[in-house]
C-alpha cells in the first residue's frame, strides 16, 4: 500500500496484510461502521494488523479523532464477515469499512468522545463523496449482519453523521402506545412488515411469523434508526419510522 493515504484526513498508514481484491473489480458502493469491540485501541490496532486474526479495515479512528488507514480503499478489506444487504452476500467487496475504537457492548460500552464523531463524520464525508455512495448504503455493521453483530450500536449517533450530509436519516417517530408484533406473532400484517424490511435492505425472508430472524433485524433497525427503545418489538414507532425511511428512499427512474 502506499504511503499516501486515499483520505485527507488520515493521518498515519499502518498497512494490514489483511486484505485481497474487489472480486470483479467493483467499486465500494456501502460505507460500513464497526466499532472495534475490544479493551482499547492498541488491542484493536494490533488484531486489525495482524496477519493471523484475518480480520481489518480501511481506516480505524481512535478516541482522540485520529485517523489511521490499514487498507487502501481499492482493495477489499476483511471486516464484514458473514453478512447481506440487499441481496449482496459479499460485503466486504461491496464496501468500504470504518472502525471506531470503543470497547462496546460487553466491555461497558462508553460515549463515542465528540472529537471522534466530529473526524467519523469528516471522514465519511470524503469517502462517500469520491465513491459517490449512496445514503441509504452508508450503514452499520448490525444491518448487514442482525443478530451476530450489534455495532456501532445505539450511542452512534447517526443523526449527527446525516447533519454532516451522509446516510440516510429521518427522525424516528415518537413512541406511543398501540399495535405492535413481537416474537410468536404471526399473519400478513408480519408478513407485510417483513416485507417492507426487505425493500429497504435487511436480509429477511417473508415467512409470516415473527421469528428470532425478525426481531434480529426488527432489533438492528433500532439500534441505527429508533435508539431510544431497543427491544426488537414492532411498535408503532418503529414501523413509522421504516415506513418514512422507505418514502424518503430516491424513486428508481
Amino acid at each position: 500500500m502506499s504511503l499516501t493515504p486515499d483520505s485527507p484526513h488520515a493521518v498515519k498508514v499502518v498497512p494490514s496484510p489483511n486484505h485481497g481484491p474487489r472480486k470483479g473489480g467493483r467499486k465500494p458502493d456501502i460505507l460500513l461502521l464497526h466499532y472495534t469491540g475490544m479493551v482499547d485501541g492498541p488491542s484493536a490496532l494490533q488484531r486489525l494488523t495482524n496477519p493471523l486474526a484475518e480480520v481489518s479495515s480501511h481506516y480505524l479512528v481512535w478516541e482522540d479523532g485520529r485517523i489511521f488507514q490499514l487498507v487502501a480503499e481499492a482493495a477489499r478489506a476483511w471486516h464484514a464477515g458473514v453478512g447481506s444487504w440487499a441481496g449482496d452476500a459479499d460485503v466486504n467487496t461491496a464496501s468500504v469499512g470504518i472502525e471506531i475504537v470503543n470497547p462496546g457492548h460487553f466491555m461497558g460500552y462508553p460515549d463515542f468522545p465528540d472529537v471522534q464523531i466530529d473526524a467519523v463524520c469528516r471522514l465519511c464525508a470524503d469517502i462517500v463523496g469520491r465513491w459517490e455512495i449512496p445514503a441509504a448504503r452508508v450503514l452499520a455493521h448490525s444491518d448487514t449482519a442482525p443478530g451476530r453483530k450489534q455495532d456501532p450500536g445505539e450511542k452512534f449517533p447517526w443523526a449527527t453523521l446525516a447533519r454532516h450530509g451522509v446516510g440516510h436519516w429521518v427522525e424516528p417517530e415518537p413512541i406511543v402506545e398501540g399495535p405492535r408484533y413481537g416474537p410468536g406473532d404471526e399473519g400478513q400484517p408480519v408478513r407485510a412488515l417483513q416485507a417492507m424490511f426487505g425493500v429497504y435492505g435487511y436480509g429477511l425472508p417473508m415467512t409470516g411469523v415473527y421469528d428470532e430472524r425478525t426481531q434480529a433485524v426488527v432489533t438492528a433497525f433500532q439500534r441505527h434508526f429508533r435508539q431510544e427503545r431497543v427491544d426488537g418489538i414492532a411498535d408503532l414507532s418503529t414501523m413509522g419510522t421504516l415506513r418514512a425511511l422507505l418514502r424518503a428512499l430516491p424513486q428508481a427512474d
